[in-house]
């Protein structure tokens, strides 16, 4: 039986609580998986149950993570449907996240920036993907 292609997207931060904060609560993320002191890390996996895809955010003891190293690492979600999109962004607001204008002013067209404790940037972008929605307008 063939498998689907799963993607996780990992990297690293010094505050998993804050981290935890901006995914799991204010972008409306679940977690589906923690783990303490597994090899000297501990982590979290944030995404949907029933997406191919999901976030991983590990801290080391005795390690510093660092910022993101510009303004432009995003992670990009695309929600076509304006009452989501809507509502994607209010609940982001309620927990206490500004949006930020985006380093590239495209995202700024049709989506709204934040940006973590550690300076990564999400766009909610009110659109659909495909081919005609990555192409420069």
């Amino acid at each position: 039986m063939k498998q689907n292609v799963v993607l996780r997207v990992a990297r690293p931060t010094n505050d998993l609580e804050a981290i935890l904060r901006f995914y799991r609560d204010g972008l409306g993320l679940d977690e589906l998986a923690r783990f303490e002191n597994h090899d000297g890390f501990d982590g979290v996996m944030l995404g949907k149950p029933d997406e191919a895809h999901h976030f991983e955010f590990t801290r080391a003891d005795g390690h510093d993570a660092g910022r993101a190293p510009t303004q432009d690492n995003l992670v990009v979600f695309y929600l076509p449907d304006t009452d989501d999109w809507q509502a994607a962004i209010a609940r982001m607001k309620a927990h206490g996240y500004q949006p930020v204008l985006s380093f590239n002013p495209y995202w700024d067209r049709r989506g709204v920036t934040f940006e973590d404790e550690d300076g990564y940037r999400i766009v909610l972008q009110n659109a659909a993907w495909g081919v005609q929605s990555a192409e420069v307008t």
